[in-house]
């Protein structure tokens, strides 16, 4: 089962705005573990990027602008999340920016109901607890020192493990331990002396009035 988390940074809120994707950070997943591939860049977004979005992500076009446009890596994108389940946190946030592109380029659009959201898994396993990424991160004691801004690698790298948690991902591995603990052979234990149980006349006797009435038992056969 292969999965992406994906995660966009962008010049303002809304694609309908004539907003546009600034950079594109994905983490590959095969049945819930990275893999160590990744698909990282930044984009020439063709626009400003506004205050509020470059408060957040530290990009502005001076940064930008030398990149190259999102149709020069609209192919290699598409190709990289091909084949497999997109994992975004707010999805409708994301897949609106990239289907606002991939309609300028006569693309196929991506379909929203076939992505994983984290924020809908997150408020389903946690009602009424804050689902944003940092709270999430906290609440599974993931790591947040490295994001000092929100950057698409960084958080599609975030929302990796802490999509890894909320489909139990530590916990299984939790199960398998205890389940070896239960199979486990210790022998470290103190020896104990085997006790020695002696047969009386009388249960001999008794085990041999038995015996009488087992007809043709096995010890007593023959091989041809």
């Amino acid at each position: 089962m292969r999965e992406i988390a994906l995660d966009t940074e962008t010049t303002g809120l809304s694609h309908k705005d004539g907003h546009r994707i600034v950079e594109i950070g994905c983490v590959e997943l095969l049945h819930r573990i990275p893999t160590g591939r990744t698909f990282h860049c930044y984009i020439n977004p063709e626009r400003d990027v506004s205050a509020g979005a470059s408060a957040i992500s530290g990009l502005t076009y001076d940064f930008l602008k030398d990149f190259s446009t999102f149709s020069s890596i609209a192919q290699e994108f598409y190709q990289f999340i091909q084949e497999s389940t997109l994992v975004i946190h707010n999805a409708y946030f994301d897949i609106g920016f990239i289907n606002a592109e991939f309609e300028r380029l006569n693309m196929p659009l991506l379909n929203l109901s076939d992505a994983i959201d984290t924020v809908v898994l997150s408020r389903k396993k946690f009602p009424g607890q804050p689902a944003n990424l940092d709270a999430l991160c906290k609440r599974f004691n993931i790591d947040l020192t490295k994001r000092t801004k929100h950057g698409a690698l960084v958080d599609a790298q975030l929302l990796a493990e802490v999509y890894i948690e909320l489909t139990g991902g530590r916990q299984t591995h939790l199960f398998k331990e205890e389940a070896s603990k239960e199979n486990a052979i210790y022998i470290n234990k103190e020896r104990r002396e085997p006790r020695i149980f002696a047969v009386n006349q009388n249960e001999l006797q008794e085990h041999e009035e038995f015996l009488k009435l087992l007809k043709d038992p096995l010890w007593k056969q023959t091989s041809s």
